[in-house]
C-alpha cells in the first residue's frame, strides 16, 4: 500500500538538531543503530523543549519541557494529530478511535456508541471478570518454579482480560505458557507502523515498505480473520453479551442515529485488543520494576494491602475498596510518570499561532504543522517536577506535594477529547492486579538487571524477571499503615490538576 504523507514544514523555521548533519540524509545515520524512543531521547537530552530530527525530507518536531507541553495541550488552541508511525497504522485498523484524522465521521460515531461501555456502571460489571483471570495467572504462577517473565505475563493477564471483558472470548493464555499467536501478530503489526513512518522521505521507502507489508502479510492475514470471526460467530448466535462487542453490533450513536459498519468494527475491536492490553501491561510491568528495587516502597505497599484485605491471602478487593488503595495508585501515577506506556503524542494547532511566545524557543505553528510531544522527557522535566524528577517518588502525588503544580504536565492517557477512552478501565484493572499480587506474594528482582526498553509504539520493560516467594499478610511493626480510608470514591483523574 502507498504511504501516508504527513506534512511538517514548520514554514522554513530553523530549530535546536543533533551536531553533524550530513547532507541529503541529515539525521537519518544516527537513527541507524538503537530504537526510535531510546534514540530521540538520547540526541535531544540537551537541545532544549523544542528540537528537530530530520530524516531525509521528513521534518519531526519533538518537545520535551514541561511548559511547552502544558501549552500544546490547551484544547482551545491544538488538538490530535497522527505523527507518521500512527499514521501508517491506518493500513491496519483504518479511522478507529486511536488513529482516526480529528472530524472523521467514523471517530465520532465510535466514540458515542462506546463511551457508555466504560461508565461507572459498566465498570462493576467488569470487576468480577477482572478478579478471575487475576486468579488464573496466580494459580499458574503457584505451580511454577524459578522467576516469572514479568512483561510476558502481565500481557497475558491484560489481553485476557479485555478480551473477557470487552468480548466475552478466552483466549487461553493461561492454559499453556506459550504466547497467544495474537499477540505475535499485533507486535508485527505495532513493528511494522514504526518501521513504515518515515519512510515516505526515505529514497526507495515505497519498495522497502511494499517488503514490509510482504513480510507482515501472514499476521495480518491471520488478524483479519480473527475479527471477522469474532464478528461472524456473534451474529451467527444472536446471543446478547451485554459487551463491547454488542454495542459495537447493535447500538446506534445517540444523536445521530449511524451505527458502525463491519468494517470499522473490526478496526475497532482490533484497537481495544491492542490497546486494551499492550499500554496496561507495559505500566503493571514498569510499576513492578520500580517496587522491587526500593525495599521501603514496597513495604508500604505491602502494608496498604494487607491493611485493606486482611490477613487471608486469598482476599480479593471489593469494587468499592479498589479506590481506597492510595498508596498503590500513586506508585502506578509515578510510574507512568517516568515511563507512560503510550510514550507521545501529536499536536498541531487550530488556526496559525505562536508557540513558546516570549522564550528562547519561541516558534509559529500553522494547522499543517504538529509537533511530538515526548512524554518520557517532558513528564520528568525538573521545572515542573523538581530537582529530583528522575527519582521514582509515589509521594509526589500527594496531594500537598502536588498543589501548585503548574496544569496540563502528567499526561500518559492523551489529553481532552481525544484522551484514551479506556483509562478507567486501566486504572482499576492494574490497581486491583497489583493489590491481589502484593497481598498474595514477596517480590524480588535480581539485583544486576538493567532496565531495558522494547519499543513497539508503546513501550515495555525487556527481560526482566521476579522471583515470587508466597508471604503470609500482616502489616509489620515497624512500618505504619498507609491506608487511606476516605471517600469512597477515588478522583477520575490523577491528583495533578489538568
Amino acid at each position: 500500500m502507498s504511504l501516508l504523507k504527513v506534512k511538517n514544514a514548520w514554514s522554513g523555521q530553523k530549530f535546536p538538531h543533533p551536531p553533524g548533519r550530513v547532507p541529503f540524509a541529515y539525521d537519518a545515520l544516527k537513527m541507524r543503530t538503537g530504537t526510535p524512543m531510546a534514540n530521540i531521547m538520547r540526541m535531544g537530552d540537551d537541545l532544549g523543549p523544542l528540537f528537530e530530527l530530520r530524516v531525509f525530507s521528513q521534518r519531526f518536531m519533538f518537545v520535551s519541557g514541561a511548559e511547552l507541553m502544558a501549552e500544546l495541550c490547551d484544547e482551545t488552541r491544538f488538538h490530535k494529530n497522527l505523527p507518521p508511525a500512527v499514521a501508517a497504522l491506518r493500513e491496519f485498523v483504518g479511522d478507529a478511535l486511536f488513529t482516526a484524522f480529528d472530524g472523521e465521521q467514523n471517530w465520532h460515531t465510535a466514540h458515542g456508541v462506546l463511551m457508555p461501555a466504560f461508565s461507572k456502571a459498566a465498570m462493576r460489571s467488569y470487576h468480577d471478570t477482572m478478579l478471575e483471570t487475576a486468579a488464573e495467572m496466580f494459580a499458574v504462577w503457584d505451580g511454577l518454579e524459578g522467576p516469572i517473565d514479568v512483561t510476558a505475563d502481565m500481557t497475558k493477564l491484560t489481553l485476557e482480560t479485555i478480551s473477557r471483558c470487552a468480548f466475552s472470548r478466552d483466549f487461553g493464555s493461561f492454559t499453556s505458557r506459550e504466547r497467544h499467536p495474537f499477540v505475535d501478530a499485533m507486535v508485527s503489526a505495532l513493528t511494522t507502523g514504526m518501521q513504515k513512518g518515515a519512510l515516505d522521505s526515505v529514497p526507495g521507502g515505497q519498495r522497502i515498505a511494499r517488503r514490509i507489508d510482504e513480510e507482515n502479510a501472514e499476521h495480518r492475514a491471520y488478524v483479519d480473520d480473527l475479527m471477522d470471526t469474532m464478528v461472524r460467530e456473534r451474529r451467527q448466535s444472536g446471543e446478547r453479551q451485554d459487551d463491547l462487542l454488542d454495542r459495537m453490533l447493535y447500538e446506534a450513536h445517540p444523536e445521530t442515529g449511524i451505527k458502525l459498519d463491519d468494517e470499522n468494527i473490526r478496526e475497532q475491536i482490533m484497537t481495544f485488543l491492542v490497546a486494551g492490553h499492550e499500554t496496561t501491561s507495559g505500566a503493571l510491568s514498569f510499576v513492578l520494576y520500580y517496587l522491587s528495587r526500593d525495599p521501603k516502597i514496597l513495604a508500604k505497599a505491602h502494608a496498604e494491602t494487607d491493611a485493606l484485605l486482611g490477613d487471608d491471602v486469598d482476599a480479593e478487593p471489593t469494587f468499592e475498596q479498589v479506590p481506597r488503595f492510595r498508596y498503590l495508585r500513586r506508585c502506578l501515577d509515578e510510574a507512568l510518570r517516568l515511563w507512560p506506556t503510550a510514550p507521545g503524542f501529536a499536536r498541531s494547532p487550530r488556526e496559525t499561532t505562536t508557540i513558546g511566545a516570549g522564550t528562547e524557543y519561541e516558534a509559529v505553528m500553522t494547522p499543517d504543522d504538529w509537533a511530538l510531544i515526548i512524554l518520557p522527557m517532558s513528564q520528568r522535566d525538573p521545572a515542573a517536577w523538581g530537582p529530583t524528577a528522575d527519582e521514582f517518588d509515589p509521594d509526589r502525588f500527594l496531594p500537598e506535594n502536588s498543589k501548585g503544580r503548574m496544569k496540563n504536565v502528567y499526561k500518559p492517557f492523551g489529553t481532552g477529547e481525544r484522551a484514551c477512552i479506556g483509562r478507567q478501565f486501566a486504572l482499576h484493572e492494574a490497581i486491583l492486579v497489583l493489590a491481589r499480587l502484593l497481598h498474595r506474594y514477596d517480590i524480588s528482582g535480581d539485583p544486576d538487571y538493567e532496565l531495558k526498553i522494547d519499543e513497539r509504539l508503546t513501550i515495555v520493560p525487556r527481560g526482566f524477571e521476579l522471583t515470587l516467594t508466597p508471604r503470609t499478610p500482616g502489616v509489620p511493626a515497624t512500618v505504619p499503615p498507609v491506608v487511606d480510608v476516605g471517600p469512597a470514591e477515588a478522583p477520575a483523574e490523577c491528583p495533578v490538576a489538568h
